[in-house]
């Protein structure tokens, strides 16, 4: 991922956002999300990102049509030994071709080249596509849950886990 790409990755993550998640966070907060002001924090998040942090996006045509980026497992302040896939984004005209399977098999791929064992990653507890996709790569959900809260709505998240190497 390059600086110029984060317009669209903004754009991407905003409307996958609002998609995914109508009717899991309330409205009014998904209604006032701005590609914007996200493609400005995806610009200062890959500039500050040290060696670890690892963005790729998936291309076609030119255009860039998937976003992910991992890096070391994050326990609250401090990073581990194993991985976390932070993000993973297609866009919603690319569902079901593969970019999403794509994108996380090259982060797999990445993450067992650099040595960690284990892959970590939070998704929203009603995310069902997401869930789904994940549990079909092989990760399972491994019972552990987080608290999460937007404009005052409980939206918790699950934590999915898998081996990839080491």
């Amino acid at each position: 991922m390059t600086l110029a790409d984060c317009d669209r990755v903004a754009e991407i993550r905003v409307r996958g956002w609002q998609s995914a998640y109508r009717g899991l966070i309330p409205q009014d907060h998904l209604d006032a999300l701005s590609v914007r002001a996200d493609a400005a924090r995806r610009r200062e998040h890959l500039e500050r990102a040290g060696a670890e942090v690892v963005n790729l996006v998936a291309e076609r045509a030119g255009t860039v049509v998937g976003w992910a980026c991992h890096g070391p497992y994050r326990e609250g302040d401090a990073r581990t030994a194993d991985a976390e896939l932070y993000a993973l984004y297609v866009d919603a005209g690319e569902f079901g071709t593969g970019v999403g399977r794509a994108l996380f098999q090259e982060t797999v791929r990445q993450v067992s080249v650099r040595g960690p064992r284990r892959l970590y990653l939070w998704v929203l507890k009603g995310n069902v596509r997401a869930r789904r996709f994940y549990e079909r790569a092989g990760l399972r959900a491994d019972g552990v849950e987080e608290p999460f809260e937007v404009s005052g709505v409980a939206v918790p998240e699950v934590r999915y886990a898998g081996e990839v190497g080491g």
